[in-house]
């Protein structure tokens, strides 16, 4: 861990004696490449996510509420920021020539942060975030973040780069985002109350919904790296299907949920707040079809597609917005 830390030590120095700008601009340069790095719509999404599985927790259980643990919740938070800065952080290492072309805009490619520095600050948020759950959250939940490290390195790094494969690179996101996250971060809000795990019927309903909608993001993601992917034999389901069929699908299986989540609402109304659980979802499902109409009217362009991509992650924030109240 010491050599970690005095590597990133290293690697600021030689970051800043490359600068020839003033202390407080270097200062400035760094922290808005480093913001950059983290990827800060996947940032929000974790942060969202986990507050509202904690949220829910709590709801659940308000007479269990201890104060005293709200300094071990912020690390966990800490903790699940680092592991998603490590996972999009060395898929940009590995993915330089790719964002060139795709996402000149990101820190590497635009030549704002050294690849050496890159590998510093994601073996620091490794170590910090591993770290932070193995003396706060157990073996279990240890043993969770690891293997979600483990599958954010097997989607970028070489040999395996299971990003190259539409189905493998799907089912990894699918699993980080949507099940590892859930039930991760649940298990150890009830453990800090001292209470055991049980499934409850709110926390199945985010993560089923949560799974397939990270699927959702993972066959999407691609839409606007065509023209990269393809230059460099990335093997996507945009690239084999196309743009047009890839939105299609993505907005399909998203309705898919919200009809879902309507129907459980009135299905099981012991359990669902049946009147906000349906309206919201309702009236999320028309957006995205009012999201799509725009996008078939703009005849898939650039911008449009990526314009349709931020709105789907638009949507997964305000399903986890909404969580608690249903």
């Amino acid at each position: 861990m010491e050599r970690i830390f005095f590597g990133f030590l290293r690697a600021l120095l030689v970051y800043f004696q490359e600068e020839e700008a003033p202390v407080r601009q270097r200062l400035e340069n760094f922290r808005d490449a480093f913001w950059r790095f983290l990827r800060p719509h996947t940032v929000r999404g974790t942060i969202i996510g986990s507050t509202s599985l904690v949220a829910r927790a709590l709801l659940e259980n308000a007479d269990c509420i201890n104060w005293f643990l709200v300094p071990k919740a912020l690390r966990g938070l800490l903790a699940l920021i680092c592991g998603n800065g490590y996972i999009v952080g060395i898929n940009q290492i590995y993915d330089v020539g790719i964002d060139k072309v795709n996402k000149p805009f990101l820190p590497i490619a635009a030549g704002d942060l050294s690849v050496s520095t890159a590998w510093a600050l994601v073996l620091s948020l490794a170590v910090l975030g591993t770290g932070i759950v193995a003396t706060n959250f157990g073996r279990l939940i240890t043993s969770l973040y690891v293997l979600g490290l483990v599958l954010g390195a097997m989607y970028s790094v070489p040999p395996l780069r299971l990003k190259r494969f539409a189905v493998p690179a799907f089912l990894i996101i699918a699993t980080v985002r949507g099940f590892l996250l859930n039930f991760g971060v649940y298990y150890a809000t009830r453990a800090s109350l001292g209470l055991p795990f049980v499934w409850s019927p709110h926390v199945i309903f985010i993560t089923a919904f949560v799974t397939l909608f990270a699927t959702v993001i993972a066959i999407t993601k691609d839409l606007p790296d065509v023209e990269g992917d393809l230059k460099f034999k990335i093997s996507t389901f945009a690239t084999k299907l196309g743009v047009r069929n890839i939105s299609l699908l993505g907005a399909g299986l998203l309705l898919t949920n919200y009809i879902g989540a309507i129907v459980a609402a009135f299905r099981f109304p012991q359990v669902f707040n049946t009147g906000p659980m349906a309206i919201t979802h309702g009236i999320l499902g028309v957006c995205l079809l009012y999201q799509l109409w725009l996008l078939e009217s703009a005849k898939y362009s650039k911008e449009a597609i990526s314009t349709f991509y931020r709105f789907i992650w638009n949507l997964f924030y305000a399903e986890y917005l909404v969580f608690p109240a249903i």
